[in-house]
């Protein structure tokens, strides 16, 4: 069955990819330009129809390039509460590692 779109678990989140596709994930214990392989696929779609996993598809795999590292945007987490003078003001960039899709095997 040749899987046009996936459905994969990694640090924690779920990701529709397909061939092709680049995103982000939690930050992997990888270098730039190594080959990830995700073995958690919940789901493999394609054109003989859904199949879904119980929790994992046995034997499905996504096979991914890792093309960098880096930080999401700033956000700003501010504590307050009314009357009493208490203000916390602190600011928080996530880690991430940027994936490139390249295969689904079932």
């Amino acid at each position: 069955m040749a899987a046009t779109f996936a459905v994969v678990e990694t640090g924690g989140k779920q990701y529709r990819v397909a061939p092709g596709d680049t995103i982000d994930v939690e930050l992997l214990p990888t270098e730039a330009g190594d080959e990830v392989n995700l073995d958690r696929v919940l789901l493999v779609g394609g054109e003989n129809g859904v199949t879904v996993g119980t929790p994992t598809v046995p034997g499905a795999s996504v096979k991914a390039e890792v093309v960098g590292h880096d930080r999401a945007k700033k956000i700003i987490v501010f504590k307050y509460k009314n009357k009493v003078r208490y203000r916390r003001k602190t600011g928080h960039r996530q880690a991430f590692t940027r994936l490139h899709i390249q295969d689904i095997t079932v």
